[in-house]
């Protein structure tokens, strides 16, 4: 079939109603072709898509390749104006399709209540069915198919005008949700900006909290080492020591083991440095120890026994386990309250034999907590200030000589 323009625009123009014989009688639906000529236009546009359409079109013969839309829609027409096999393709179409509605509608006897069921399923926001469901039914008259035939032509008018406006409202929404998108995408810029500068001041913060609390630890080292010099000072005797214990209340090492361990370390360190007295160094060790801090420290052998590290940073740690173990020592570390617990932090005072606490990397309450411990128990307890391999040497040293409770 060839396509005429002019055939085209004569189909689309409504022309007078063919009034078919009306179906008062009989059972037979009513076909596309036996209604009037007005009828085929809103039923192939409201009861089937576009795409649906052209596959109907072509599978009759119609060439609708490269036509547009609506030169389409015009070879439809005049195909359903006469029982032809496109007519009939969309007629077993339409029927399949809406087969539910065409099957409520059979119990249905009268044009007055067809009329009155279209009155009311028309109102539903889904009508297709229900408008070929009643042009097709044997009771639609004449006069009932114009009116139905009426009432879509002017949904279809106002159908259009909703949906310009909608689309109107659709360009402004969307213009408005581009510039909220705008605005959204620069706040969360400036809280990115402020949460980053937030973090930058806290650990400002965190580290100058960090070197106060580090100060007021020395400090307090310092001073209580101060009292102690000048209480322990002219203690060279039994009754000086005596006189100490009872003003200061730290020298209580009047455990008979931890005396034992004492002149054993004592005695252990003079025969490895080959010195007469621990208590009288030599002129070339007095010589060294006050000329450089990195002079060959007083070994002392501390074989079997349990030494705790209390803080320090976590990169010393294998030096310090080194140099504790390489003395045959039992290395314990504790990190001063950081991470660890205080619970643990007892159960490691109780088992170790001396004590070595880096005031500069310890908690406030892990300090207190291990100079009271070692005050009630009289274990040798050192605080080294500066966390380093030749400080530990020195820490370790002083043992030999007795010094416990020393700032090195």
């Amino acid at each position: 079939m060839r396509y005429d323009r002019a055939s085209a625009d004569n189909a689309m123009a409504e022309p007078p109603p063919a009034v078919p014989s009306e179906p008062v009688s009989g059972s037979a639906r009513r076909r596309l072709w036996d209604m009037g000529h007005s009828a085929a236009c809103p039923i192939t546009g409201v009861c089937l898509v576009l795409a649906d359409l052209q596959k109907l079109a072509r599978k009759s013969g119609l060439p609708v390749d490269g036509c547009s839309d609506y030169e389409v829609h015009s070879q439809v027409l005049q195909a359903c104006h006469s029982r032809s096999a496109l007519a009939e393709q969309l007629q077993r179409e339409l029927d399949r399709r809406y087969a539910r509605q065409i099957q409520q509608l059979q119990r249905i006897k009268t044009t007055d209540a067809l009329a009155q069921n279209w009155a009311q399923t028309s109102l539903n926001g889904d009508w297709a069915g229900d408008f070929w469901a009643v042009l097709t039914h044997p009771r639609c008259t004449a006069e009932l198919e114009n009116q139905v035939l009426g009432q879509v032509h002017m949904w279809q008018h106002q159908t259009g005008l909703a949906a310009r406006a909608d689309a109107s409202r659709l360009k402004e929404v969307l213009a408005e949700n581009q510039r909220l998108t705008l605005e959204l995408a620069a706040a969360q810029q400036r809280l990115q900006t402020q949460a980053t500068e937030q973090a930058a001041a806290q650990q400002a913060w965190r580290a100058q909290y960090a070197d106060l609390r580090a100060k007021l630890i020395r400090t307090e080292a310092e001073r209580d080492l101060a009292r102690t010099q000048g209480v322990t000072a002219p203690a060279t005797d039994a009754a000086a020591r005596l006189r100490q214990r009872q003003i200061a209340g730290q020298q209580r090492l009047a455990d008979h083991n931890e005396k034992l361990l004492m002149r054993k370390l004592r005695r252990e360190a003079e025969l490895n440095t080959n010195t007469p007295s621990p208590h009288k160094p030599g002129r070339s060790q007095g010589t060294a120890d006050a000329g450089q801090d990195s002079a060959a420290p007083l070994l002392v052998d501390l074989t079997d026994r349990a030494v705790l590290c209390v803080g320090g940073r976590t990169q010393g740690i294998p030096i310090y386990r080194q140099v504790i173990e390489h003395r045959g020592a039992r290395f314990m570390h504790h990190d001063g309250g950081e991470e660890d617990k205080a619970s643990r932090l007892n159960n490691q005072l109780q088992a170790a034999d001396v004590v070595i606490c880096q005031v500069a990397c310890v908690s406030h309450g892990a300090y207190w907590r291990v100079k009271e411990h070692c005050k009630r128990t009289g274990k040798p307890c050192l605080f080294v200030e500066m966390p380093s391999r030749s400080a530990l040497e020195r820490a370790l040293g002083q043992l030999a000589s007795g010094t416990s409770s020393s700032l090195v």
